[in-house]
């Protein structure tokens, strides 16, 4: 049901908040609980009951066309691109794709630095030769995955760049509008699955270092490595996973809100062009310098927290200069 409940919200966003629609809604609500419920007890799973729940919905249109009511018009409306349906399915299939290329990048990235921090443990208390000889061998593997990793990024950002006219704002048709919305709420649950299960991943992932120091403190950078290969899997779900979502929100965010957005990101984009080098740099230069593999990880924890706090302070700042 509350895919059904964020679906009516989404209908509903666009249109004056007046107590006539707000009883038009409830009254919807409640039509299409009754629906959902039945078709349950027909033996429906709930993806097949939403489903015919939302495509049995109508045209909010007609109705509000009825009672002489008409969405919200932005002012910005004027002179621009109406997308069609086969582009705005093709640019949601091309977030899909890109996320994939990313989210594979971005696991080779973290296999390259596992790959270096093993193989220099494992030669570390061999004799000095043989120990450059190992910490060559994974600098050698880690460049080597990076880059495919790099490969893979432009090719990433490759399929996305021939959507760079969506920036300059668009218009959605309401029945295209209508149907992205339904596809949205469809998938609302299984972003929400990946987002649990990746943050549950990322949180077991740091017993491998806890159990390998417990062992034996040599074998933390072990532990370190296998942390980053598994933490790794999460942030591949929220780089997919997120991708798709993201499709959705841009194609049915405000123009208004697509103008701050990119100001936003703007920003995010110079803080983490300096914060993620930079944390890379210490990560590896106390582990080649220092050989402090076991802790020198919680760089990259201590860099994402930076940037959410730089995010949070910026949407504070924006608010106060807004009001």
């Amino acid at each position: 049901m509350e895919t059904i409940i964020v679906y009516l919200d989404n209908m509903f966003a666009g249109l004056p908040k007046t107590p006539e629609l707000e009883h038009l809604k409830q009254e919807l609500l409640s039509g299409m609980e009754e629906k959902y419920q039945e078709l349950k007890r027909d033996g429906k799973s709930e993806n097949e009951a939403i489903g015919i729940v939302i495509s049995e919905f109508g045209n909010i249109e007609e109705l509000t066309a009825e009672l002489g009511i008409h969405p919200v018009e932005s002012e910005q409306v004027v002179n621009v691109h109406v997308l069609t349906e086969e582009e705005a399915y093709t640019y949601v299939a091309a977030r899909r794709s890109s996320g994939l290329w990313t989210g594979i990048g971005v696991f080779l990235c973290a296999c390259g630095v596992a790959l270096l921090i093993g193989l220099d443990t494992l030669f570390e208390y061999k004799n000095a030769i043989v120990a450059d000889k190992g910490s060559m061998l994974g600098l050698v593997g880690m460049c080597v995955l990076v880059a495919v990793a790099v490969g893979m990024f432009i090719h990433s950002g490759m399929k996305l760049e021939r959507f760079k006219s969506l920036e300059k704002g668009f218009q959605l048709p309401y029945a295209l509008k209508a149907s992205l919305q339904r596809s949205q709420a469809l998938f609302a649950p299984t972003y929400r699955l990946s987002l649990i299960t990746g943050v549950c991943i990322c949180v077991l992932s740091l017993a491998f270092i806890f159990a390998t120091s417990f062992v034996n403190d040599d074998f933390a950078p072990y532990g370190v490595s296998a942390f980053l290969l598994i933490a790794a899997v999460a942030v591949f779900l929220f780089i997919y996973y997120g991708n798709i979502q993201g499709a959705y929100t841009k194609l049915l965010e405000e123009m208004e809100i697509t103008a701050l957005k990119k100001e936003e990101d703007r920003f995010m984009g110079a803080v983490g062009a300096i914060l993620w080098p930079l944390a890379t740099v210490i990560f590896l230069f106390t582990g080649f310098v220092y050989q402090r593999w076991d802790v020198n990880w919680a760089v990259f924890p201590i860099a994402g927290i930076l940037s959410g706090m730089f995010s949070n302070v910026y949407h504070i700042l924006k608010r106060k200069n807004v009001s």
